[in-house]
Protein backbone atom coordinates (compact mmCIF):
# COMPACT_ATOMS: atom_id res chain seq x y z
CA UNK A 1 0.00 0.00 0.00
CA UNK A 2 1.39 3.18 -1.24
CA UNK A 3 2.00 6.33 1.37
CA UNK A 4 0.42 9.42 0.91
CA UNK A 5 2.21 12.68 -0.62
CA UNK A 6 3.05 15.12 1.91
CA UNK A 7 0.39 17.66 2.59
CA UNK A 8 3.04 20.46 2.92
CA UNK A 9 5.41 20.22 -0.14
CA UNK A 10 3.22 16.81 -1.82
CA UNK A 11 7.06 14.96 -1.55
CA UNK A 12 5.67 11.47 -2.38
CA UNK A 13 8.79 10.11 0.05
CA UNK A 14 7.15 10.12 2.94
CA UNK A 15 7.71 7.21 5.46
CA UNK A 16 6.01 5.37 8.41
CA UNK A 17 7.42 6.61 12.45
CA UNK A 18 4.93 4.39 14.11
CA UNK A 19 1.60 5.99 14.00
CA UNK A 20 3.33 9.35 12.15
CA UNK A 21 4.11 9.35 8.72
CA UNK A 22 7.05 11.78 8.17
CA UNK A 23 8.54 13.73 5.04
CA UNK A 24 12.16 13.76 5.08
CA UNK A 25 12.07 17.04 2.39
CA UNK A 26 10.21 19.49 5.28
CA UNK A 27 10.00 17.66 8.18
CA UNK A 28 6.68 17.67 8.28
CA UNK A 29 4.76 14.96 10.55
CA UNK A 30 1.16 13.66 10.62
CA UNK A 31 -1.05 10.78 11.23
CA UNK A 32 -2.33 8.97 8.35
CA UNK A 33 -6.29 9.87 7.34
CA UNK A 34 -6.09 13.05 9.47
CA UNK A 35 -7.36 16.26 7.34
CA UNK A 36 -5.31 18.72 7.23
CA UNK A 37 -5.73 22.05 10.11
CA UNK A 38 -6.61 24.99 9.25
CA UNK A 39 -3.81 26.55 10.39
CA UNK A 40 -1.43 24.39 7.49
CA UNK A 41 -4.08 25.49 5.18
CA UNK A 42 -3.67 29.09 5.83
CA UNK A 43 0.33 29.74 5.13
CA UNK A 44 1.27 32.57 6.57
CA UNK A 45 4.16 34.46 6.10
CA UNK A 46 6.39 36.34 8.33
CA UNK A 47 9.45 38.37 8.22
CA UNK A 48 12.44 38.26 10.41
CA UNK A 49 11.40 40.07 13.36
CA UNK A 50 7.54 38.15 13.04
CA UNK A 51 5.79 40.69 11.70
CA UNK A 52 3.14 38.99 9.35
CA UNK A 53 3.73 39.49 5.39
CA UNK A 54 1.08 40.05 2.74
CA UNK A 55 0.65 40.72 -1.01
CA UNK A 56 1.93 44.07 -2.27
CA UNK A 57 3.64 45.12 1.23
CA UNK A 58 7.49 46.82 1.07
CA UNK A 59 9.99 45.58 2.80
CA UNK A 60 13.81 46.18 3.45
CA UNK A 61 16.57 43.90 3.45
CA UNK A 62 18.33 42.79 6.54
CA UNK A 63 21.40 41.56 5.03
CA UNK A 64 23.71 41.61 2.43
CA UNK A 65 22.39 38.90 -0.10
CA UNK A 66 24.67 37.52 -3.28
CA UNK A 67 22.83 37.21 -6.39
CA UNK A 68 23.25 33.45 -7.32
CA UNK A 69 25.07 33.54 -11.08
CA UNK A 70 26.21 36.94 -10.75
CA UNK A 71 28.87 39.59 -9.08
CA UNK A 72 25.79 41.71 -7.93
CA UNK A 73 24.82 42.14 -4.01
CA UNK A 74 21.55 43.47 -2.58
CA UNK A 75 22.83 45.70 -0.17
CA UNK A 76 21.51 46.18 3.12
CA UNK A 77 18.97 48.66 3.85
CA UNK A 78 17.27 48.14 0.14
CA UNK A 79 13.65 48.32 0.12
CA UNK A 80 11.37 46.32 -2.22
CA UNK A 81 8.16 47.56 -3.35
CA UNK A 82 5.39 45.29 -4.31
CA UNK A 83 6.49 42.15 -3.01
CA UNK A 84 4.54 38.84 -4.49
CA UNK A 85 3.76 36.02 -1.54
CA UNK A 86 4.51 32.65 -3.32
CA UNK A 87 5.19 28.62 -1.88
CA UNK A 88 8.55 27.51 -2.24
CA UNK A 89 11.77 28.00 -0.66
CA UNK A 90 11.85 31.38 -1.54
CA UNK A 91 8.62 32.56 0.00
CA UNK A 92 8.89 36.43 -2.15
CA UNK A 93 8.74 37.42 -5.71
CA UNK A 94 9.87 40.75 -6.39
CA UNK A 95 11.60 43.09 -8.37
CA UNK A 96 14.97 45.04 -7.10
CA UNK A 97 15.63 48.55 -9.17
CA UNK A 98 19.22 47.48 -10.73
CA UNK A 99 19.33 44.12 -10.23
CA UNK A 100 15.68 42.92 -11.96
CA UNK A 101 13.09 40.09 -10.85
CA UNK A 102 13.85 37.84 -8.14
CA UNK A 103 13.04 35.55 -5.52
CA UNK A 104 13.99 36.54 -1.84
CA UNK A 105 13.75 34.29 1.47
CA UNK A 106 11.11 36.18 4.35
CA UNK A 107 13.73 35.37 7.08
CA UNK A 108 15.83 37.89 5.63
CA UNK A 109 13.65 40.97 5.10
CA UNK A 110 11.59 43.37 7.64
CA UNK A 111 7.86 44.75 6.87
CA UNK A 112 8.81 48.57 6.10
Amino acid sequence: MPLPPCPHCASGYTYEDGAQLVCPECGHEWRAGEPATEEEAARVVKDAVGNVLQDGDTVTVIKDLKVKGSSLVVKVGTKVRNIRLVDGDHDIDCKIDGIGQMGLKSEFVKKA
